[in-house]
């Protein structure tokens, strides 16, 4: 079993790893630091919590010199993540000279603030958002043309955000000869023209687990039946004894409105989301890092590389809109191998979304809250039920579509359209109608007995 005592790091990043407790490279560190240090064009994908900060920073830092220059430069897409690695690096830092130094730029800092700091020196690591890197180096506040190692960390997402121009930008400012290293959970199709244009010969490393959620996370589906969401989890939450519960939802606005439910429960909650300040969600995540809260609702904002630790339960308020997104919210929990609990919500006529997530390969156990008590229940055979419902309504309605194509009157789509959303509506009360009328007959049976 390799050790990152074999891999000859100076003795102040021997030091460090030994402070905070690292003995053993994770997978895609033990595949990427050699490439590293073979100064090789890399692209790797790599699932969240996999240690991919590490993977570049460890060999990247073992290789800085003392000259006032930025050797190592990290673009990253959100302000969080870059702290993030900014305190990845100093940890490593603690033990170097004073010689050495990593700075942070990220919006929403001042902006002046950072220009009279790089006026005095350059550091040797800059780290920041594409966006303010870009604007610091357009003005020549920050000098790139000696760097040697260039990361884009969450590359995917640095594409979701609209960020590449600015990356691009900043490629193009740096030397020829500096190595690329390319980190992602995924790799969009739309990322390879920018990949082919800057890197070498790049060497793609892929590192997967064999299932996309992790055998130490149990996978739940609960079904909402139309009831009251925010009182769902609420009663998720006073179950037992999580430890940390990180809660999703596609909003801020619906972020706001679970918080402040739960806050109205009297639970002591915190939220991260874009509309907060920087300063706002930098204190936030503080304080969930030293446990002043227990129960945390986010959008995915806080899903792609943030890295709370100790997270045991995950619950999916919303589905996520982009599915990539279902796995990085999981992924926040099960973390070092730690066992862990996803819970997804889903209300009636989301089947397709639920389907669509089993399509990737995940399987659910389904699951509902029943006298304080979270319980197995059948709703499989519901679902497939409703899918072969749909399969019915095409099958009633290809008489109607052949018709309307044929007469290709105006607005002959549309009419398909309206006419199959009638159909699929009637449909949908009438499975509510039932849901509901077997509710009543089990509770009354209950009381009954």
């Amino acid at each position: 079993m390799t050790k990152f005592s074999q891999y000859n790091f100076n003795d102040a990043i021997n030091k460090s790893l030994k402070e905070i407790n690292f003995e053993e490279p994770t997978k895609v560190q033990e595949a990427v630091i050699s490439l590293v240090n073979k100064k090789k064009d890399i692209i790797v994908q790599s699932e969240t919590g996999s240690g991919k900060t590490h993977a570049f920073l460890l060999p990247s830092m073992n290789a800085l010199t003392k000259d006032q220059e930025v050797q190592l430069l990290i673009a990253t897409p959100s302000r969080e993540l870059a702290y993030q690695i900014y305190e990845d690096t100093q940890a490593i830092l603690k033990n170097y000279p004073e010689e050495y130094n990593a700075f942070i730029f990220v919006g929403g800092a001042d902006r002046d603030r950072q220009k009279r700091k790089l006026a005095a020196h350059q550091p040797q690591i800059a780290i920041g958002t594409p966006g303010r890197l870009w604007d610091l180096i357009r003005e020549n506040d920050l000098h790139v043309e000696n760097v040697q190692r260039y990361v884009i960390d969450e590359a995917d997402m640095t594409l979701d955000m609209g960020f590449l121009q600015e990356v691009d930008n900043i490629t193009e400012k740096l030397p020829e000869d500096r190595e690329m290293m390319v980190f992602s959970a995924t790799i969009p199709q739309k990322l390879e023209p920018f990949l082919k244009k800057y890197m070498h010969g790049p060497k793609r490393v892929e590192i997967t687990s064999g299932t996309i959620i992790p055998k130490n996370v149990d996978n739940w589906l609960m079904f909402t039946h139309g009831r009251d969401k925010n009182e769902i989890i609420y009663r998720l939450m006073t179950m037992g004894e999580p430890y940390l519960v990180l809660v999703f939802a596609n909003t801020k606005k619906t972020v706001d409105t679970i918080y402040n439910y739960l806050r109205n429960k009297g639970l002591k909650v915190a939220r991260i989301h874009g509309g907060l300040t920087p300063r706002e969600r930098k204190r936030t995540m503080k304080q969930v890092e030293n446990m002043d809260y227990q129960f945390v609702v986010a959008t995915d904002l806080a899903a792609r590389g943030i890295d709370i630790n100790g997270v045991s339960h995950v619950i999916n308020a919303e589905i996520p809109d982009d599915l990539d997104f279902f796995i990085h919210r999981v992924g926040r929990t099960g973390r070092n191998k730690m066992s862990g609990i996803a819970i997804t919500l889903y209300d009636p006529g989301e089947e397709n979304k639920i389907a669509d997530i089993e399509h990737m390969g995940i399987k659910f156990v389904d699951k509902d809250i029943k006298n304080g008590e979270v319980v197995d229940v059948k709703e499989r055979d519901r679902r497939v039920n409703r899918k072969a419902d749909q399969e019915k309504l095409d099958t009633k309605l290809v008489g109607f579509v052949k018709k309307q194509k044929t007469k290709k009157k105006p607005g002959y789509k549309n009419k398909i359209k309206k006419a199959i959303n009638e159909e699929r509506r009637q449909q949908r009360k009438v499975r509510i109608r039932q849901d509901r009328r077997r509710e009543r007959d089990a509770r009354r049976k209950k009381n009954k007995d």
